[in-house]
């Protein structure tokens, strides 16, 4: 499937042979599950093309209900494999289209023969006491992918504090959606003026930030600077930025709280220093030297911190986060390999 809105055609970016699934759009679950119907309704047009399988990964839960249709078309039957990046809050509702959501996907993972989850937290607060899985789980982190080959990293020794008198650069990297981040983001660089400076870099998802725009306007040193090329537009972002705003608070107390976001890699890969909540799995990460945290959510709590640090501090951060090993950061073929391998071992 596509997302509308991403890429110029179908099958853009993509470097195998695809079958186009349909599109979906941004907040619009009814259409999503009559993609979902069209896709799998479209399965028996393809039955030639599914044997030959040792194994399906269904990445999200809406490739995981396709991937059983096709499952049951095949003989023999490969074992199935849910991976699961994001925990969507539909699936935390209450209500009842939270229950019938959940009823769905238990019904799903009784077909599924494993899980991989990108933070272990999903297994901790919701897989296993929600959903009652037991089964076998690989974690696969949401690391920075550069591909197979070798890659720039800076070197520690390249590191200099910034200048006295420049204003810190707080950067904000990625999918921007959660309007809680702008706001803290914003009211920070209204209260310390030209100390800082916040850079945005990334895709604005407007229906979740309608005054992305009026935002900016108001604050002359909140400054957008598009969307950017990945991963080759991800060392000079990082180079520019002092600190990184690391935090999801989207959907604060369910899978904001739980996840392990990409852009926490993407900085320690290139030696910028997080900033994030304590007491989310970001925070518990972040805390483990690849930056700072804050007690709670707050404009006072992060202009605390940042005027705080100084120059050397942050240097210094910036030169331990560069001196890591890259596999702390960086995905590899033989990570990705023992994700589907290992849980398969134990069944």
């Amino acid at each position: 499937m596509r997302r509308d809105g991403q890429g110029t055609g179908p099958d853009t970016g993509v470097f195998w042979d695809n079958i186009h699934l349909g599109t979906t759009r941004h907040a619009a679950m009814g259409q999503r599950l009559s993609a979902i119907a069209g896709a799998i309704a479209a399965l028996p047009r393809h039955r030639k093309r599914l044997s030959g399988f040792d194994v399906i990964v269904a990445r999200n839960l809406d490739m995981l209900a396709i991937a059983t249709a096709a499952r049951a078309m095949m003989r023999p039957a490969p074992p199935l494999i849910y991976e699961c990046l994001d925990i969507h809050g539909l699936m935390t509702n209450p209500g009842r289209k939270g229950r019938v959501a959940r009823a769905f996907e238990r019904r799903l993972l009784a077909r599924t023969s494993a899980l991989i989850v990108s933070s272990p937290a999903f297994v901790e607060r919701y897989f296993a006491p929600l959903q009652g899985w037991s089964g076998p789980v690989a974690l696969l982190e949401n690391k920075l992918w550069l591909g197979p080959g070798p890659a720039f990293r800076p070197a520690p020794e390249a590191v200099k504090p910034r200048a006295q008198g420049d204003p810190l650069v707080l950067g904000w990297v990625g999918a921007l959606r959660c309007a809680r981040s702008l706001a803290i983001l914003a009211e920070t660089a209204r209260r310390l003026g030209d100390g800082i400076e916040v850079r945005m870099h990334g895709i604005v998802h407007r229906h979740a930030l309608p005054d992305f725009d009026a935002t900016l306007a108001a604050n002359p040193n909140l400054r957008y600077l598009g969307p950017y090329a990945y991963p080759d537009g991800l060392a000079r972002i990082y180079a520019d930025c002092d600190l990184v705003w690391s935090q999801d608070l989207w959907q604060w107390g369910t899978n904001s709280t739980w996840l392990l976001p990409n852009r926490i890699y993407e900085a320690g890969y290139y030696g910028c220093p997080s900033v994030a909540v304590a007491g989310t799995e970001t925070g518990r990460r972040v805390g483990d030297g690849l930056g700072w945290t804050i007690p709670t959510p707050s404009v006072d709590e992060l202009c605390a911190l940042l005027t705080r640090l100084d120059a050397p501090d942050i240097a210094a951060r910036r030169q331990m986060l560069l001196s890591r090993p890259d596999s702390r950061f960086r995905q590899t073929c033989a990570e990705i390999r023992a994700a589907v391998e290992q849980p398969l071992t134990r069944l």
